[in-house]
Formats: C-alpha cells, structure tokens, sequence
C-alpha cells in the first residue's frame, strides 16, 4: 500500500513539474529536440537554382551550388558558388556559424579578385540581391536564440508546433521570427521574419521535402517573400549528396578563391 502511494505520489509530482513548464522553458526544448534531431549528417552538396522576381513578376534565374560541414562544437561551415550566369559566375561566399558571438562572413568577387569580409552591421544586408539575408545564410543554432512557445498549429495538413526565437545577437535585422515545427520529425514548415519595428518582414515556406540517411529532412524549395517591398527569391535544391569528402581546410579563405576562379 505504501509502495502504490508513493508511485501516484511521484506522478502527481511528474505532472506537476511537466504542467509548470513555462513558455520560455518549453520553447527551448523543441528547439533543442530539433536541433538534435538533424545532428550526425557529417557534410553534404547540393545544387541550387535561384530565382529572383521583382514585384512586377519578371524574373532572374542564378545557378550555384552549396557545401555544408557540419561541426558540433560550434556552428557549421559552408561554402555557397555561383556558377552562371556570367555576371555572376565566380562570385562565392564563406560563412562560419559560431553558437556564441557574431558569425564570420566573407565574399569573393571575381571581377577585383579580391576577398572582402562582411562585418556583422551588414549582415542584414540581402544575399546577392535575393530576398535572403546574410544572416540567413548561417546554420540554426539554438543558443543563437532565446524561445518561447506559442501554440500548436496544422500547416500543409501536418501537426506542428509554433515557437517565437529572437536573436541574441542585436546586429540581427529581426527582433523576432515565428517558426512552424512539424511535431513529427522538427523539419522546419515556415518561418515569419519581423524587422526591427518589429512589422512583418518575410515569410519563407519549405516545401517538396525528402527524407535522406533516414532521418534528415530536406526541403526541395525554399520560397522567401518580402512583404514590404513585393519580392520573391525562390531556391530550389537538387542533387543531395551526404558525407562527402570534406574537411575544414576546405572552407578556409583560400579555398573560397579557389572556388571562384
């Protein structure tokens, strides 16, 4: 009788404690639940088709590919370039996303031959004239936020949670983003962007996702809108390859030159 008493007592304390999570607390830990959920892919390629629309429908299409390092002691290394067309052939940018303090950009411009660093009071500054931001480009790492969460929603017929994330950073062009987490696999459905006035900024839908190594999730389309200003920039993913032969030399400065001639 004793045993069953303190059982149910430990259940109602349980409850108790899982019942008091604040907000704040269980924000965090669907944010740490993603995070963890996608870790272990090592590196990857892929091909990427750009295409920019201005608020009059005509459209610009770009050519690049991606490569992604993952680390796990700090933010991941990637490396983006441009291979057509010619006006921006060569063009290639290094991002190191750091957990904690601002994260280290540079751009290779073939027409100078020369390597310029983006400072962080830039970092808002769009992508090579997408809707995309710098900042956009770096990996998601959960202490480059404070969480709260919101709700639970349905998005393209998928449970999901909504979570608020705002950047710790204060050089950051947003004072928050509103994220819709798939409660099944914490792939990411959509992601609204408030500017520093703290008005709706963005809005960048994920769709076409495949599932690759059995667990990560990646979208086939990135669909960003800029509401201020009637913009499109849409990137479309092909050709993921997984565990490649990367290593972190081959995300140093001059591997960002050598990836641009």
């Amino acid at each position: 009788m004793k045993k069953t008493i303190k059982t149910i007592a430990l259940l109602l304390i349980g409850g108790s404690m899982a019942w008091a999570q604040t907000p704040e607390q269980k924000g965090l830990k669907i944010a740490q639940d993603a995070s963890k959920y996608d870790e272990g892919f090592g590196s990857s390629e892929v091909n990427l088709t750009m295409t920019l629309k201005n608020k009059h429908g005509q459209e610009s299409t770009r050519f690049l590919s991606n490569q992604t390092l993952e680390l796990i002691e700090d933010g991941d290394k990637s490396l983006i370039v441009f291979n057509s067309p010619r006006d921006v052939k060569g063009t290639a940018t290094l991002t190191y996303t750091h957990k904690e303090g601002s994260d280290d950009q540079w751009l290779y411009l073939p027409s100078i031959k020369r390597v310029k660093r983006i400072s962080s009071d830039n970092k808002s500054g769009p992508f090579m004239g997408s809707e995309f931001a710098y900042e956009d480009l770096s990996s998601q790492e959960v202490e480059k936020y404070t969480y709260k969460y919101i709700k639970e929603d349905n998005i393209n017929g998928e449970a999901a949670y909504v979570i608020e994330r705002d950047p710790v950073d204060p050089k950051s062009g947003y004072t928050r983003q509103l994220v819709w987490i798939n409660k099944e696999n914490y792939r990411q459905e959509k992601v609204e962007f408030y500017d520093r006035k703290d008005e709706l900024l963005k809005t960048l839908t994920y769709s076409d996702y495949k599932v690759y190594l059995g667990k990560h999730w990646r979208a086939g389309e990135f669909l960003m809108v800029n509401h201020q200003t009637g913009k499109e920039t849409t990137l479309k993913f092909e050709d993921y390859q997984f565990n490649v032969a990367l290593a972190e030399a081959d995300f140093s400065q001059n591997s960002l030159i050598r990836a641009g001639r």
